[in-house]
């Protein structure tokens, strides 16, 4: 799968989401006629992507719909995940000004035709499918979208109504459509030759046996080889490509540590063990979890043996029903267990039903009467007992929006799902507690009466229901008030780089480092602290932080360096590349010493070392036996013009060699034909392709990120 479809995708995920729950609301509440627009406050730009601009009033519409959506899932939106859904979102927008300059050149465009096919065709968004439904048939009505869409086209250009179904809906397809495009040309464009597939063949069989003299860069001492700023300098901007640097900064950082203690943990074990024996005497254990706020809430279900997995689970598996056990400790809490009940049950139970709906799911319209359904699915009862074909009766009165009903009513589910709150009681009842496999029965539920019948029932194990309930061990004022004044004092104490260093030299404590960039949302050793880093950048070097309340900790940050977009300095790359530089430089010395003598045996004498020799040396393998990661010998090796002979000095990553290659072969090739090769090749080579081009437009773009300013 190519990058463009697994973007389309992702991005797909989230704007259905938000689209789905929040069309139908718009387009019977007027939901947005109430919203605001833009207040006349000056333009702003979140970056540019090649010269254009990413406007932030619109960039942060996308941001709120996007956590809006997610929200009416039942999601909780915290910081982190605020911040990983920018990440997407700015990424998205950044791929889709650099994609729309492509389809420019390459003449791409997405028609009016193609829009009127990807509205009211056969595959239309998921949002409009959903709304804009046939009642009688379930179908979908493109002619009910279409009167939608056009009447949204003769509202002003201002309307937020029309802005919304624009954006998330007309705009959407046009872009899906353009990428499907563009992924589809690049994949169109792929080939694979048969010169090609028998190089490859060639390459992955090739062997050699090779003579040869390492002399290492370990005989001479690092002393006596000194490397300038200069040097570094030169080989960084001849490698450029593998040292670009982004915007970084370096902080030292103080932890003051606000977790829990000892006498904190001690504290909440005795409040637990307080109320055991009201919650051993409670004849409602889910009463009881909820009114003394317990931190795990109450499963009202069963867990098998085989998925239980909790600290101290045999002793609890082994209670009495009744019993408890603890207190004991569970990651950050303090528990109780309480045994519930115990049964066999099975890991997954697969069943199949006819349906007849009492009642439209979407509007809760009543499509049938009570006393009606009753009467049907008694008769479908007494039908299928007489032998009519079940297949049948699930295609003639299962509703369409029935999951099942293209599969003759079947269904397969964990016992986890059964359980699951959205499950219907009524058949979870029967299909997983009352009904064993081979039995049959009417069931009612919200969605009407279902006829199931229990086809099988697989893993059958002991299965319990436990009541646990839990304090989180927390920090006490005490602690929190100790760490908060510590802090404090040694934030007093250090007010330039200088102060920080002594402050923490003669309290003690030791320093961290951190590299931080502009849009990250956690640090190393610290976790999530956007705020933090929000403070970093729009501080100097040398700036030390009031201390910052993150979690169970405050933190105490001097910035120390800041590192601009590019190459880096001498100073702090010479720990990445002094050594390689070393190492030329060694060489070179080696290289001259050995001169023109191309004699292995007088070449070893004179280094006092020995002539050894790799055998079976694979062309596309990353090491030589006995050598280790030297791809400059491997291609020698195989270099025809050193066949028989004694090449020139190569210097390696650890050594000079000097090789003769003495014989070269081909080891046994797996056996396939061209034609599957080439179209096992060609796929992988299209799945890769979109991938391949984005990311050199991506490095070839001049893009400009200023989200640090704005989140």
């Amino acid at each position: 799968m190519s990058i463009i479809q697994q973007i389309r995708e992702k991005y797909a995920a989230v704007s259905i989401a938000v689209i789905a729950l929040s069309l139908v609301g718009f387009i019977l509440t007027d939901y947005f006629s109430s919203r605001n627009t833009s207040s006349g406050s000056q333009p702003t730009t979140i970056g540019e992507v090649n010269g254009k601009e990413i406007d932030f009033n619109a960039f942060q519409t996308l941001v709120a719909e996007t956590e809006s959506g997610y929200r009416q899932q039942g999601m909780d939106i915290n910081e982190d995940m605020r911040q990983q859904l920018i990440d997407m979102l700015w990424n998205t927008e950044v791929d889709e000004v650099i994609l729309t300059g492509e389809y420019e050149k390459l003449g791409i465009q997405f028609t009016s035709a193609d829009l009127n096919e990807a509205l009211y065709g056969s595959n239309p968004p998921p949002v409009l499918a959903q709304q804009f439904k046939n009642e009688q048939t379930g179908a979908y009505d493109a002619n009910a979208a279409r009167q939608f869409i056009n009447s949204m086209r003769k509202k002003k250009v201002t309307d937020p109504q029309r802005q919304y179904v624009e954006r998330n809906i007309i705009d959407y397809l046009i872009k899906n459509g353009l990428r499907v495009k563009y992924a589809a040309m690049l994949a169109g464009s792929v080939y694979y030759p048969k010169w090609l597939s028998d190089k490859d063949i060639t390459d992955q069989s090739s062997i050699a046996s090779i003579s040869y003299v390492a002399i290492p860069y370990a005989g001479i001492s690092d002393s006596t080889i000194k490397v300038s700023d200069d040097e570094i300098n030169a080989y960084v901007r001849k490698h450029k490509s593998e040292f670009k640097q982004e915007e970084s900064r370096s902080i030292s950082y103080i932890l003051f540590d606000a977790s829990p203690t000892a006498a904190d943990s001690a504290y909440a074990y005795q409040e637990v063990s307080k109320l055991k024996q009201a919650f051993l005497a409670s004849s409602d254990a889910a009463q009881f979890i909820n009114a003394n706020n317990s931190s795990l809430p109450f499963f009202d279900g069963y867990v098998l043996k085989s998925t239980m997995q909790v600290p101290n689970a045999d002793s609890i598996r082994s209670l009495p029903v009744g019993a408890t056990y603890g207190p004991y400790l569970d990651a950050g809490n303090i528990v109780i267990a309480k045994m519930l009940g115990k049964r066999e049950l099975p890991d997954s139970v697969k069943c199949r039903h006819v349906l007849i709906a009492t009642n439209d799911q979407q509007s809760g319209q009543v499509i049938m009467s009570d006393s009606a359904a009753t009467k049907l699915i008694d008769s479908i009862k007494n039908a299928i007992n007489g032998g009519a074909n079940w297949g049948e009766m699930v295609k003639k009165y299962n509703p369409p929006t029935d999951g099942s009903r293209e599969n003759n009513g079947e269904m397969t589910f964990t016992s986890v799902q059964i359980q699951s709150p959205n499950f219907a009681k009524e058949f979870a009842q029967f299909i997983l507690f009352d009904g064993k496999k081979g039995e049959r029965k009417v069931v009612k539920t919200s969605f009407g009466y279902h006829y199931i019948e229990i086809l099988d029932q697989k893993k059958v194990e002991p299965a319990y229901k436990i009541a646990y309930f839990a304090r989180p061990i927390e920090p006490s004022d005490e602690t929190v008030t100790a760490a908060s004044t510590a802090a404090a004092q040694f934030a007093a104490e250090s007010r330039n780089a200088k102060q920080f260093e002594t402050a923490a030299r003669t309290k003690k404590l030791s320093p961290r480092i951190a590299d931080v960039k502009p849009n990250d949302y956690t640090i190393t050793g610290i976790g999530s602290a956007r705020s933090l880093v929000k403070w970093i950048y729009e501080n100097k070097t040398g700036n030390v932080s009031e201390p910052t309340n993150l979690g169970d900790k405050f933190i105490v940050a001097l910035i120390a360096e800041e590192r601009e977009e590019g190459l880096p300095d001498a100073k702090s790359i010479r720990p990445v590349v002094e050594n390689t530089i070393r190492n030329q430089k060694k060489a070179a010395e080696i290289i001259s010493k050995i001169g023109n003598n191309r004699d292995l045996n007088a070449i070893a004498g004179s280094f006092k070392t020995n002539v050894l020799r790799a055998d079976s040396i694979s062309f596309l393998a990353p090491f030589v036996p006995g050598v280790g990661a030297e791809s400059k010998l491997i291609g020698a090796a195989f270099n025809p013009a050193v066949k028989g002979k004694v090449s020139d000095p190569i210097p390696g990553n650890t050594a000079v060699f000097v090789i003769k290659t003495e014989s070269t072969g081909l080891k046994p090739a797996a056996d396939m034909d061209y034609n599957m090769r080439r179209m096992q090749m060609e796929m992988e080579m299209k799945q890769s392709a979109g991938n391949s081009s984005v990311q050199a437009l991506r490095k070839a773009a001049t893009i400009k990120d200023r989200r640090i300013k704005f989140y």
